[in-house]
This record gives C-alpha cells, sequence and structure tokens, in this order.
C-alpha cells in the first residue's frame, strides 16, 4: 500500500481502505447479526485517531468535506425515492405531525437541552438545536432491517427520517443566518430574503429536475444504460445549484427531487432504485469511516460530564415529548407512540453538517461552537449504540413487531401448496398464500390459512401484505415465467438465499427456456408443478419428521429413500427450503423437523414415539 511523507497514506490507498472497512464492517455486522454503524463507528476511530493510520485530512486533503456534502446528498436523494406517497395511508396523519409539530418542538426542547444541560450559548444552542431534528435514515434503514417493525412504526420512522433531514439543515440555516446578522453588519432584510429565496429555489428546482427527469424517462428520450448516469449528473447539478445559493439548501432539493420520481410511476422505477440502494449502502459506509476517522480526541477532552446530561436529556426527555406530543389524539395505538418516542438515533447528517456550523459560528467569534462537532459525534455514537442493540427487543416487549418467527410466503393456491402451507401452519410456522385466482384459494381459507387475494407484485400487496413477516418466499403456481419474474422482483427486498421456486418445464428449443440467471433457487429436487400435484392426486403426503439422536438423518434417509425432501424447521420455528446444491451438503441435525414428500405406501416412522403429522388438505386428497 503506498504511502506519503510520514507515513501518509495515499489518495487512492486511503479511498481503497475507505471502502475495504466500510463495506467489510456492514458484512461482518451482516454476519455477527449486530448493529452495521456500531462496527463502522469502532473500525473508523481505530484507524484514525486510536492509531493514527488514517487521517482524512492528511491523506485525502481539502475533498473530504466535499466529498462528504455530496455522498449526504446522494443518501437523502435515495430517501426520497422510498417516499411513495401511497405507501403513507395509516401513517399519513403521524407523518404530518411528526414534521409539523414534532419539528418545530423538539427544535425548542432540543436547544433547552444544549443551554441548560450542555452548557452551550444561546447562539450555538439555536443552531445545533435545528439540527437535532434530524433523526438520520442512514441508521433507521438499518435498524427497520434488523428490527423487523410492524408496517406502521415502521413508515412512521423512516419517513420522519426522511422529511425531517432536510427541515433540520434548514433549521439550523435559519438559526445561522440570525446569527450572523446579530454577530455582523449584514442588514435582517437581505438576510430574510436570501433565506427564502434559497428555500424558494431548492424546492422548485428540485420538483422540476424529478418532473423533467421523470417525463423523459417515460417518454423513452433517454436510453436504459443511461438513465441511472443521468440521474446522477442531474442529482450532483441540483445540489450544487441550489447550495450555491444557500447553504445546506441543496439537501431539501435532491430530497424533493426523489419524492417527485418515486411517484411518477415509472417502469423502470425499480432499477434506479435498487441501484440508488447498492449506492447509498457504500456512501453511508465510506461517510461513517471518514467521521470516525476526523474525530479529534483533543476535542472530546474538552468535554465534561454535561455532555453526558446533555446525551440523558434528549433521549430520555427531548425525544419521548416531543413525539408524544406530536402524536397525542391520535388514533395510532400506544404502544406504537412508544416505540417511535424512544427510537431517536442520529446519524451522518447530523455529524456531517454540525461539524460545518461549528467551525462557521467559531469564526464569528461565538467561542463554544467548537464544541458542536464533539457534541454530535457523542450524541450520534450513544444513540447509534443505545438504539442498535436495544430497538429489536424493545419492539419485541411492546409486540410490534411483524412476527416472532419469519413465516413463509406461498405464491400460488395449488393442492401441493396447500399441504405444505398445513404441514407449516400445524408446526407453528406463520404461513399466507397468495393467488390472482380466487378459486384457487378455496382449499385454502377451508383449512384455516391466511391468503391474499391478489397479485403479489401489485400494489395491493404492499399496502395489504405486511412483507416484513415473511422470511422466505417460494413461487409455486403453474406458470413457470410469473414464478421466475416473482422470484427476481422479491429476491432484492427478501435476499436472493431467501427466494424459492419449483423446478422449470423443460423444453426442446431453446428459445422457449428463460435464462438461469433469472429466478430463485429450485426447491423440491427440481419437480415441477405438473409433478408435484400429480404426486398429491396419488396419495403422496408432506410430513414433518424430527430427527433425535436415536433417528439422525442418515436413518432417515434409509427408512424413506424415494422420499423428496422439500426443507427443514429449525429449532427456533424457522422454515428452510432446501436448494439443489443445498439438498446436496445437507446433514441434519437432532432437533430439526424435516419436511418432505413420501408415497402413499411409504412405511410408517420406524419408533412409534416419533411423530408424524400430515395435513387435512392430504387426508381430504386421500378420502376422493
Amino acid at each position: 500500500m503506498a504511502t506519503g511523507a510520514e507515513g501518509a497514506l495515499g489518495p487512492v490507498a486511503a479511498l481503497a481502505l475507505v471502502g475495504v472497512l466500510g463495506v467489510g464492517s456492514q458484512w461482518l455486522a451482516w454476519k455477527l447479526r449486530l448493529p452495521a454503524i456500531v462496527l463502522m463507528l469502532a473500525a473508523g476511530i481505530l484507524v484514525g485517531p486510536a492509531f493514527g493510520l488514517f487521517d482524512p485530512d492528511r491523506d485525502i486533503g481539502p475533498l473530504t468535506g466535499p466529498m462528504i456534502s455530496l455522498a449526504v446528498a446522494v443518501i437523502l436523494f435515495e430517501g426520497g425515492l422510498t417516499l411513495n406517497l401511497h405507501s403513507l395511508r395509516d401513517a399519513a396523519e403521524g407523518v404530518k405531525r411528526l414534521v409539523f409539530i414534532g419539528a418545530p418542538l423538539g427544535w425548542l426542547l432540543s436547544t433547552l437541552a444544549l443551554k441548560y444541560g450542555a452548557g452551550l450559548s444561546w447562539e450555538s444552542s439555536a443552531v445545533f438545536g435545528g439540527l437535532m431534528i434530524v433523526t438520520g435514515p442512514t441508521v433507521i434503514a438499518p435498524l427497520l432491517r434488523t428490527a423487523r417493525l410492524s408496517r406502521r412504526p415502521a413508515a412512521l420512522l423512516q419517513w420522519e427520517a426522511i422529511l425531517n433531514d432536510p427541515i433540520g439543515a434548514l433549521a439550523a440555516v435559519l438559526a445561522f443566518e440570525v446569527v450572523v446578522v446579530l454577530n455582523a453588519d449584514v442588514p435582517a432584510g437581505e438576510a430574510a430574503f436570501e433565506f427564502i429565496l434559497g428555500i424558494g429555489l431548492a424546492t422548485v428546482l428540485g420538483a422540476a429536475a424529478g418532473w423533467g427527469l421523470a417525463k423523459a424517462y417515460s417518454r423513452a428520450m433517454v436510453p436504459e444504460y443511461m438513465k441511472v448516469p443521468l440521474l446522477f449528473v442531474v442529482l450532483l447539478g441540483v445540489f450544487a445549484l441550489c447550495d450555491g445559493v444557500l447553504h445546506e439548501s441543496g439537501l431539501l432539493a435532491v430530497t424533493v427531487m426523489g419524492i417527485v420520481i418515486a411517484n411518477a410511476n415509472l417502469a423502470s422505477f425499480d432499477d434506479l432504485r435498487r441501484f440508488k440502494e447498492q449506492a447509498t449502502i457504500l456512501l453511508v459506509s465510506g461517510v461513517f469511516i471518514l467521521l470516525a476517522a476526523s474525530l479529534d480526541f483533543s476535542q472530546l477532552a474538552r468535554l465534561d460530564w454535561r455532555a453526558l446530561v446533555f446525551v440523558a436529556a434528549v433521549v430520555l426527555v427531548v425525544r419521548p415529548l416531543t413525539v408524544l406530543t406530536a402524536l397525542a389524539s391520535t388514533d395510532i395505538p400506544w404502544r406504537e407512540r412508544v416505540l417511535v418516542a424512544f427510537t431517536g438515533p442520529r446519524g451522518v447528517v447530523l455529524v456531517a453538517v454540525a461539524g460545518l456550523f461549528g467551525t462557521r459560528l467559531a469564526d464569528l467569534g461565538v467561542a463554544d461552537g467548537a464544541l458542536i462537532g464533539p457534541l454530535a459525534f457523542v450524541l450520534v455514537a450513544a444513540t447509534v449504540v443505545v438504539h442498535g442493540f436495544t430497538l429489536a427487543p424493545f419492539a419485541k416487549g411492546l409486540d410490534v413487531v411483524a412476527s416472532g418467527t419469519p413465516g413463509v410466503l406461498l405464491i400460488g393456491g395449488s393442492h401441493w401448496s396447500v399441504a405444505l402451507a398445513e404441514v407449516l401452519k400445524k408446526h407453528e410456522v406463520p404461513v399466507m398464500i397468495a393467488d390472482p385466482n380466487r378459486s384457487h384459494l378455496t382449499r385454502a381459507r377451508a383449512a384455516g390459512i391466511p391468503t391474499f387475494f391478489g397479485d403479489i407484485l401489485s400494489e395491493a400487496a404492499e399496502h395489504r401484505v405486511e412483507l416484513a413477516s415473511f422470511g422466505t418466499v417460494i413461487a409455486a403456481t403453474d406458470n413457470d415465467a410469473y414464478n421466475t419474474l416473482v422470484a427476481t422482483e422479491l429476491a432484492p427486498e427478501f435476499g436472493r438465499e431467501n427466494v424459492y421456486q419449483l423446478g422449470r418445464e423443460k423444453s426442446e428449443f431453446t428459445r422457449y427456456q428463460l435464462p438461469p440467471t433469472l429466478g430463485g433457487r429450485i426447491m423440491a429436487r427440481g419437480e415441477t408443478y405438473e409433478a408435484l400435484n400429480a404426486k398429491i392426486w396419488q396419495l403422496w403426503r408432506i410430513r414433518a419428521t424430527r430427527l433425535t439422536e436415536e433417528f439422525p438423518f442418515a436413518r432417515w434417509q434409509e427408512t424413506w429413500p424415494d422420499a423428496i425432501l422439500l426443507g427443514h424447521i429449525s429449532a427456533s420455528g424457522k422454515f428452510r427450503p432446501l436448494g439443489e446444491k443445498q439438498r446436496e451438503e445437507f446433514k441434519g441435525e437432532a432437533g430439526m423437523r424435516l419436511v418432505s414428500m413420501v408415497a402413499a405406501d411409504a412405511p410408517e416412522m420406524p419408533r412409534p414415539e416419533e411423530v408424524q403429522e400430515e395435513g387435512e388438505e392430504q387426508k381430504a386428497a386421500a378420502a376422493i
């Protein structure tokens, strides 16, 4: 790794290190099931102020600040892309209150906490208090993925975080302009005009850019391979133009631009959003590493016990009081209100913008302005750690999680699907069958299995099916192309390793064969829809058999050599289908239950104490 003078890394090596640490921390957090932000924060501190291996100002230079600003702009734009107005529904009233009531109240209470808790001056308290409206979409998004909250509290937290990010930055700008007027010879009317002009330009330009791109895309004026590059160029241009008129107004512009595009019903919207999500993961990782590595321990040393009082006041008083007041007299259940009230992690925008305003306040002669950056970092670190480790158990204790055990979403209401669903239901695995043909759901409803009538890829499914409560998707309709489409579309949301489909029909002509790169994992030994349902009519049964020390997997194979192994239910109650490669490597462990299909004349369990269970659907088929 190339280094410069006095052990400094070159810019290329420094950027490579940021990427390795950021993405590596995200992967390690996924592997260890820990909050990713905590590991990124720790990694940045270790290579930065702790051991001095990496200093952004030294190794990257003056481009560090602009890089962080542009990254935050892209992150907020991607957040705006998630704000489809149709997805508000039940959370609409709560979001309005959190923005129109919660933001001003949070600004006031945060200012008081900074003044009387941290001991800052009124100038620094007002500016930093405006920034503290921000709750951080970069932190909320990974926390929501881990905690698996039910739809409404998740929507409240997500919308509040994204909408209040630019509002918080603009509140800080407003307070800062007032401080400038009080400490310089700038006329109040001139400062007010500049502020209003900046906000108006940001709103109009952001909306116009989003509308223009949406029209250009929908009218095929831009080729597919140019859509993402053009989006990036317009995004950066809008941000730079607005920020040149009024600092931080670019954040508002890109957020508005994202919301307009999200609600334009573009055919290529999913491709744009997925690419932006991947870019955001890289940017969030990089920004956290850069900010953590930039931390100066000497500045933290200037903080005293009042910093702890300030953090405690924000977490235990300011945030709960703000949310509970804003959501008072709404029909939102009290459990959801409490969860939102005690969930307010801060993130990238707060640290990045706080350091900027702290420096500017210090330049204006506000002595304690230099303390804003360290206080912001302490608040972010504390809230990220606290909420990162407590949100999931706290939500579970309040019973506002999507489901205790990740369920199985079966697409297609065939005899085979119902038979599998019955066995899973008997073993308390949450299961739902979706089908756009109402008659296909008759058997499932008769068996007491939850159903969804409609296309699982439709907008109605987004609102009526709590997708967060399912961990596995099995596409099992009689249409191979549709199964492949469902698996391909849902793979980014559920993870490709959690999306399965039945075997595809073989064709003599390659022109009719679907590409193997599309779709999900093939399960059920590659058996097709027709083959599996034919076996059900031939009185094959789906059963769940528990493995023990006395009855291991090897003996199970000897007992039913012709069985079709579909998957297994773990000791924790989660069902995991087995794909082709997984089935070859599967060993089986004591305590798990194997879910399989066996012929009608297959032998029963060799030991009477072992449990075998069949679904009512199979019994009905046998009676016929």
